[in-house]
Order: structure tokens, then sequence, then C-alpha cells
């Protein structure tokens, strides 16, 4: 199965910082292994200039943040898919904890979304995962498995196939704390279960994954790659994130 790197810059980087990142990552290219599919969510400011600087011809996925059902109407402040596809943007984050959190959105919503990305003709990126409580309460699978099935309810196996799912446990997200990867392949096995059409589908880990452990984490069965917050803002760091992938 083929490696997935995406990069979750979150709210990091104007239009100039991010072609600025562009411009020294593009030339390393080469080095990486074709079997590593690179994506960079990047904040929807930056899309228009990284489509500018990638042409149409690039290694790099462009990916959003997040976005709404609805394909235009009055929603103030609100990005739709035909806005996105207008750069060339082929992935969307849907569900990541700080949404459902900070924004309030909930199973429903994120059904809602994959619908309107899957019908789009563009990939899902659908996150879960457990809090702190969640985990010491034994609750890890249960939680995940709930998340997978609100997310993906009333899609087909074929539909459901065309999905990528990423397993971030809340407490790992940007604290320097790790899920030791037997327990983080485990909730990625009970998640694979819980819906018809997840055999193949890839399943990232994401929670303070480093150049210092891509490499470990990769080597479990159920983790096909890694959805990369904080070491994926520096060039240095995301290239060496690909180089260890292998």
């Amino acid at each position: 199965m083929k490696r997935i790197l995406a990069a979750n810059w979150k709210m990091h980087k104007t239009s100039a910082e991010a072609r600025s990142f562009l411009a020294a990552f593009m030339p390393l290219l080469p080095e990486f292994s074709s079997d590593i599919e690179i994506i960079i969510a990047a904040p929807f400011t930056a899309l228009a200039a990284m489509r500018a600087e990638l042409g149409h011809d690039s290694r790099i996925l462009l990916a959003a943040q997040n976005v709404n059902s609805h394909p235009f109407g009055a929603y103030t402040g609100e990005i739709s898919l035909p806005m996105l596809a207008e750069f060339g943007v082929t992935h969307v984050i849907l569900g990541h904890s700080e949404r459902r959190m900070i924004f309030g959105e909930t199973d429903a919503s994120v059904n809602e979304k994959t619908r309107a990305v899957l019908a789009a003709k563009m990939t899902p990126i659908i996150a879960m995962g457990e809090t702190r409580e969640e985990r010491d309460a034994g609750l890890t699978h249960e939680r995940v498995m709930s998340q997978a099935r609100a997310a993906l309810a009333g899609l087909s196996p074929t539909d459901v196939a065309r999905t990528i799912l990423a397993y971030e446990p809340i407490w790992a997200i940007g604290t320097g704390l790790n899920c030791a990867v037997a327990d983080a392949d485990a909730a990625m096995a009970a998640i694979r279960n819980a819906v018809d059409g997840l055999a193949s589908v890839p399943i990232l880990y994401g929670g303070s994954m480093k150049p210092e452990n891509v490499k470990t984490y990769l080597g479990a069965p159920q983790i096909a790659g890694g959805l990369i917050g904080g070491a994926s803002l520096d060039v240095a760091s995301f290239a060496e994130m690909l180089r260890n992938a292998v």
C-alpha cells in the first residue's frame, strides 16, 4: 500500500510563506520515494498561490482543512467545494478534533460534508480520536468505531472505499505525547472493522508524529501514513520525515 504523508498546516503560513516553503521544498522531491503520496492542507488563503507555484503536474497534492457542504449560498465566511476545485484541491480534512471541540462540528455535520466531498469527486480525510478521559475509561475503540460509523453512515461500500481515515488521539495532538504504536495499530484495526468497505482504505496516524518516530509508526500493519501538524511546517523537518518514511 502506498504511504501517505499529509501535512496539516492549520492556521499557519501566509500566501508568501507558503510559496517560500514550496520554493525550498520542491527541489527536494527527487530525493523522496515515489511510493509516498505527499499532501499539504494549507489555509484557504494560500491555496491559489500554492497552485500557481506548483503548476498542474506535481507530486504534491493540495488539501483544504475544512469545507461547507453547500455549493453556494448565504453562508458568510464559508468556503465551498467548487471554490476549492478551482485551485485543484483533491483532498479535504473533515472532523478534526479542533473543528469538533472549538467550532462545534458534530458527527452529523461530518457525515454531511463527507457525502458532499465524495460527490465533488474529491477525497475526504476523516479524522477521529478519543480524549484522555475516554482512553483512561477504556472507551477508545468504542469511541472511534462510533465516529467512523457516523461519518460514513448511508454510504455504499464503494463510496466508503474512496475515503481516507485518520486516527488522532486527541490527547496526543500538539502535546508531544505519543500513542504507543501497538495501541494506535489496535485502534485502527477497530476502525477498519466498523464499516463495510474499509478493508483497503488508508488509515493515517496523527498525534505528535515526528521525523524520529515516523518509521516506527509506519512499520505497524494498519498505519498507512501520517496526518502531521507542527513537524510539517518546517521544510527540513518535513523533508526528513519523508526520507525516514521508507
